[in-house]
């Protein structure tokens, strides 16, 4: 194929002729002009190397040629050479640039990443720099949004010419996700009130609100957790039958827990525990957001040094990676009388390699334990695999992860049983006289971190009469 005329060049980079500059959007990019009958090829080239711009659109020129946009910036001489050794003798094709592209219908309807991906290249092209694939893999993929505050991962923005940019970067970052604060989240600190080292880039003020199932949260984000990750936990928690109860939360935050107990939940009292300041402060606020203040006593300080026993028919223990510590007072704390239910929080660690073994006995358990979470996991896991597998080995994979999910199951089954039999002890050594155990419900909240679980037990404990 002949090169493009100097002429048609010129047309492409003033935006005259087809692409009319009143519906093009602003900027250059770089494009390869081919024969039409050499464009599917093309664009199958490109888009296996990675390297076709999804963000505009493959237009046909006025003379029957088609213009791909391409990422020059990825575009390499060798990339070129392959291209043109795959059309005929005495034929080529030509890399020029355009002025005013037409987006795609992907760009159009941008995802929020999408649009920060962009916008980041604009920047960096504006300031000089170049776009790499170690730029794009350093930008967050998922992030917390609490009103006109973002909250990013801590895994972003690490590479050296980030730094480089300063305040025109988190102006960007806000721009593009519409936010006016950004803050960057750190390591949790080893305090012993598991603060969090968040540091706030943009804006004065780390103070936000948070909505979750129709009950307010407000917090600062530079001194308190929130993790978005609990909600199952909040709204099965908001649905037990707590009415005329009176429960210990022994860990309360911000309240994650304690105000869905009383919002939803009806319980009657709530004895809120809580030792790190900051949380305190919002557990007040939050309290009093939702109207519920006048049903919560918070216990400022160290939960162990609490003096309060036998009030209540709850308790309950939302601590992380192990509420362990806390076992002994949410004992004293339960109604000798009457006993009452443990919410008990734990990662637990499963063994995938011990899989195989005693699969049968092992699922048939959990069914007993929990058939609704048993057939839930196996339906996930069916209709994950459905568009992935090939029907010759689909029945393999499905025995392969049953097996491996009963055998997950199972080590849940195994701590809730040994968490059952040692609370029993302690509740026999404070009591005088044995006590019985009762495992109602474990409830898988998340996955933590690979073969980690985050689970609640929920424990019933009473007195033998």
């Amino acid at each position: 194929m002949a090169a493009a005329s100097t002429d048609q060049q010129q047309r492409l980079r003033s935006g005259s002729g087809k692409m009319d500059a009143k519906n093009l959007n602003s900027g250059p990019i770089s494009v390869l002009i081919t024969k039409s009958q050499f464009a599917q090829r093309f664009r199958g080239y490109l888009e296996k190397e990675r390297i076709l711009d999804v963000c505009h659109r493959v237009q046909k020129l006025l003379d029957g040629t088609v213009a791909l946009p391409v990422l020059g910036e990825k575009l390499t001489e060798q990339h070129l050479q392959e291209l043109r050794e795959s059309l005929p003798p005495e034929t080529t094709c030509t890399l020029t640039c355009i002025q005013n592209p037409l987006p795609s219908k992907a760009a159009r309807v941008q995802s929020p990443a999408r649009k920060l991906c962009r916008e980041l290249q604009r920047l960096v092209s504006d300031s000089g720099g170049r776009w790499s694939d170690e730029l794009e893999d350093d930008l967050p993929r998922s992030w917390q949004q609490h009103g006109d505050l973002v909250l990013l991962s801590k895994d972003s923005f690490r590479a050296a010419l980030w730094k480089e940019l300063g305040l025109e970067l988190w102006e960007t970052v806000a721009s593009a996700l519409g936010a006016r604060r950004i803050a960057k989240q750190g390591r949790i600190s080893p305090d012993g009130v598991r603060s969090p080292t968040v540091t706030l880039l943009l804006g004065q003020d780390g103070w936000v609100e948070h909505v979750d199932n129709g009950i307010r949260y407000t917090f600062d984000v530079t001194r308190c957790m929130f993790s978005p990750g609990n909600i199952t936990e909040k709204l099965r928690v908001a649905s037990l039958p707590c009415a005329g109860e009176v429960l210990v939360d022994l860990y309360a935050g911000i309240g994650y827990f304690t105000v869905p107990y009383l919002v939803h939940a009806g319980a009657a009292f709530v004895h809120a525990c809580e030792w790190n300041p900051h949380a305190v402060e919002a557990l007040r606020k939050n309290l009093e957001l939702n109207g519920v203040q006048d049903r919560c006593q918070i216990h400022q300080g160290d939960n162990r040094q609490l003096e309060l026993q036998d009030v209540a028919n709850r308790v309950n223990l939302g601590l992380l990676p192990s509420s362990e510590e806390g076992w002994p007072i949410a004992c004293q704390l339960l109604r000798k009388g009457t006993g009452g239910i443990l919410h008990i929080h734990q990662n637990v660690e499963s063994f995938p390699a011990k899989a195989h073994l005693h699969s049968d006995h092992l699922e048939e358990q959990q069914l007993q334990q929990c058939p609704e979470q048993a057939v839930s996991n196996r339906q996930e896991d069916r209709m994950g695999q459905r568009n992935r597998r090939s029907p010759k080995n689909a029945d393999i994979m499905d025995s392969g992860r049953e097996t491996q999910a009963a055998a997950t199951r199972a080590e849940w089954q195994r701590w809730a049983e040994t968490t059952g039999a040692q609370i029993r002890v302690l509740l026999q050594q404070l009591h005088g006289k044995p006590w019985r155990t009762n495992i109602l419900h474990i409830e898988p909240v998340k996955s933590y971190a690979p073969h980690v679980y985050h689970i609640v037990l929920d424990l019933e404990c009473r007195p033998l009469s």
